[in-house]
Formats: structure tokens, C-alpha cells, sequence
């Protein structure tokens, strides 16, 4: 069973067509439920495919800066391979452990570390500033991320495979992972609150997620993770809210009025920031 996992994953990062399945249909999936159990009523520019089709423009662009950087993961990998480098086999992980390592480890870097480094160093926010802007947060949103932005993220990802020694079936199980709760959180789907209690618990959930999106700080600097919420939990920047108290975008740094002006928001990363 184990093996037959391992060796699927392995080759995962070569069927771009099956990544892209997955994610196509997670998403679909998520489209519906919002509409039959929606947390909030949303108020878009236009319509709700307008503003889909500006999210997932930049999700497609996000998918192709990837595509390309899996060139240097796949070498990075091989390289921790090759020469016994990092955790994994520092500690001569067994498939289990190591697969629970590349996980934590790859959600540390690729995860919580690059989002909070995001919202700490200015240069970072204004390419980060294009996924806070979105003023109707829901499962198309997980993705909307400048181009800039994917390169950055892409680098730490690439980091927390060099510290992690994360193998290839290790880093296409996290990918799987980040990839299904980064839709999940993002959903505009109402979940009981018992539930969405119990889950933060140990993940990220909808409600812990979309606190983060709270159009006013400080709650848009808590609650960075993006599968785990430990590290939230470890590293004091968990926080809660009533999902009835949130309100979506930015009370500064973006004009709320062009939140799907796809041609404002390329631009947004070469302009100064403003209060």
C-alpha cells in the first residue's frame, strides 16, 4: 500500500494534466457547496464569473511560474538525495516519518514562514497586497497571487525542500495537500461552528483563515499557516473573530474599488505603498 503511494506521488510532479485535475475539480466541487451552505452573502463588482475570471488569471499564471520552477525543485531533491543532506536524513527517516517531516517541514517554509515574511517586509506586501485586495474572498481567491509574488513563494518552497531533504514523493504529497486547503480555506462555505472549532485545533480552517483576511489589521497579520495551524499556535499569531465581524480587503495600502481591475493589480507591486 505504502509503496504503491509512494511511487504515485513520486511521478505526480510529470502528469501535470492529473495536478491539474485535481485542482480544477477540488475547486468546482468547493463552487458548488458555496453556493448551497454560503458563509456570507457576497457583493461582487459584476457577476460572480467576472470576478472568478480575474482570480483565475492569475491562478493560471501562478500554475505556469510552478511548472517551471519544478525544474530546480526535482534538482534540489535530487541533490539532498545525492549527498544526505538535510532532516530527513539526518534523522535516516523511515517512508513514514518521512513523509510526516515533509509535511511539517514544507508547511513551515512553503507555508506560514513566507506568508509572515510577506506581511513584515514592505517590498513583499505590495506583491502580497494583490490577495488581500480581493474584497469577496472565495475558493477562486486561494490562487490569486501576483507573479512576482509565485516566484518568492517558490523560493521558500524550494528552501524547505534544501533544510527538509524532502524527496520528491514528499514534496508532491505536500503539494497535494496545500493545493486541496488552500481551496477549502478560502470557500465561502458556512461549516458548523463546533466543527470549524475542532479543526483549527490541528489545520487551518475556513473561519481561522478568513479571520486573516479581515480588512483591518491586526487580525490581517495573524493566522499566516496554510495546512497546520501549530505554527500559528507555536509562534503567538493565532487570533478568532465572529465570521459575522469580518469584512473583506484592505482599510489601506488599495483602493477597494478596483479589487478586480486585473491591469491596477499587475501594476500594484511597483507602486509605492500609501495609508
Amino acid at each position: 500500500m505504502m509503496d504503491s503511494i509512494i511511487q504515485f506521488f513520486n511521478g505526480l510532479e510529470n502528469r501535470p494534466g492529473q495536478r491539474l485535475a485535481f485542482l480544477v475539480g477540488g475547486m468546482l466541487v468547493l463552487w458548488i457547496i458555496e453556493g448551497a451552505i454560503p458563509l456570507i452573502t457576497m457583493r461582487y463588482k459584476k457577476t460572480k464569473f467576472r470576478h472568478a475570471a480575474v482570480n483565475m488569471a492569475f491562478t493560471v499564471m501562478h500554475l505556469i511560474i510552478h511548472t517551471f520552477l519544478a525544474v530546480l525543485i526535482i534538482k534540489i531533491s535530487d541533490w539532498t538525495a545525492a549527498n544526505n543532506f538535510g532532516l530527513t536524513h539526518w534523522l535516516n527517516a523511515n517512508v513514514g516519518l518521512t513523509i510526516v517531516l515533509s509535511l511539517l517541514v514544507m508547511d513551515l517554509f512553503g507555508g506560514w514562514l513566507v506568508h509572515f515574511t510577506e506581511h513584515q517586509v514592505p517590498l513583499f506586501w505590495r506583491m502580497h497586497i494583490i490577495h488581500h485586495a480581493d474584497n469577496n474572498v472565495d475558493v477562486t481567491t486561494g490562487l490569486r497571487h501576483h507573479p512576482l509574488e509565485s516566484v518568492f513563494r517558490g523560493l521558500f518552497f524550494m528552501m524547505g525542500i534544501f533544510i527538509g531533504g524532502i524527496p520528491m514523493y514528499g514534496v508532491m504529497i505536500y503539494q497535494t495537500f496545500v493545493v486541496f486547503f488552500t481551496a477549502f480555506t478560502h470557500a465561502n462555505i458556512s461549516l458548523p461552528r463546533a466543527l470549524d472549532k475542532f479543526l483549527s485545533y490541528f489545520f487551518v480552517s475556513p473561519n481561522m483563515h478568513k479571520v486573516h483576511h479581515h480588512w483591518k489589521q491586526p487580525y490581517t497579520d495573524t493566522n499566516y499557516g496554510a495546512v497546520f495551524s501549530i505554527w500559528d499556535r507555536a509562534f503567538g499569531t493565532f487570533s478568532v473573530l465572529d465570521p459575522k465581524d469580518i469584512r473583506y480587503g484592505l482599510d489601506r495600502y488599495y483602493d477597494n474599488e478596483k479589487d478586480e481591475d486585473f491591469g491596477a493589480l499587475m501594476k500594484r507591486p511597483f507602486q509605492k505603498l500609501h495609508d
